[in-house]
């Protein structure tokens, strides 16, 4: 269901965009990667670029090809970096390279944003996050940072519960309905990836090793790989708007215990 497919994947250098690339490459897709490092292996044509700005996005699209029928939104940072630059790349980056790709893919084409289980608590600060997402264009997000008063350690879950608002908005919103496209997400759970270590150190280990002890072990980018281009396929023609938990059953545990299953 992926062959013969154009697929755009941001984030492939290492973990889950890595994997998702060489997996759809293995099905048959041509596969484009972005990423402001090289990969250390080929196999798929590569366009070095940073989403952290709207110069940087405007440089990817400059680059693209006319016609492509997935977009993969895999890049991410894992809020080390602080909140501006996470928002930025997490989810102001992403949503404009999302709209600008959008009149280049297929109709009935698709896009795919990872977020995470990080993300779940957007339903407890709906308020703010109906603000932040309802931000037009690729702000100034140091003054919507300061503005909103956030802090560096919210970075992470927040770009994520704004990805998670905006896929089920974006769904159906007239650049995407009008031409059949589609935009989910998929949340994993925690994932042996190169930046675990760095959401250890936001999340903190005692957070990270109860969700690995629910489940049994932490996933690998072999796990969410699938469920992403599964996504892109024409496989999920009647799946919009929604959000696949790749998580070993994580949020199915957190939800039995808070129910007194």
């Amino acid at each position: 269901m992926l062959f013969g497919k154009t697929i755009l994947v941001t984030g492939v250098a290492s973990g889950i965009g890595a994997r998702t690339a060489e997996l759809a490459g293995q099905m048959g897709a041509e596969v484009i990667g972005i990423d402001v490092r090289e990969p250390a292996h080929g196999g798929a044509a590569f366009i070095r670029g940073d989403l952290s700005t709207p110069p940087g996005v405007a440089e990817i699209v400059a680059q693209l090809p006319s016609r492509l029928d997935a977009l993969a939104n895999v890049a991410g940072l894992s809020g080390n970096t602080g909140v501006v630059s996470t928002l930025a790349v997490n989810f102001y980056g992403l949503r404009a390279l999302s709209e600008a790709v959008a009149p280049r893919l297929r109709e009935g084409g698709a896009i795919v944003n990872v977020a995470s289980i990080a993300g779940y608590g957007w339903r407890a600060n709906l308020e703010r996050a109906k603000i932040l997402t309802g931000i037009e264009g690729f702000p100034d997000v140091s003054a919507v940072a300061a503005e909103q008063s956030l802090k560096d350690e919210e970075g992470y879950p927040l770009s994520k519960e704004l990805l998670l608002l905006w896929t089920m908005r974006a769904a159906h919103q007239p650049l995407f309905k009008a031409r059949g496209l589609r935009v989910n997400a998929v949340s994993p759970g925690p994932v042996e990836t190169p930046i675990l270590k760095q959401f250890r150190a936001v999340l903190g280990d005692a957070r990270v090793d109860s969700d690995i002890t629910r489940v049994g072990r932490a996933g690998t980018a072999a796990d969410i790989a699938p469920a992403v281009l599964f996504l892109c396929s024409d496989g999920a023609r009647w799946i919009n708007g929604t959000n696949l938990a790749a998580d070993g059953g994580l949020e199915a545990s957190i939800n039995a215990e808070v129910l007194g299953f």
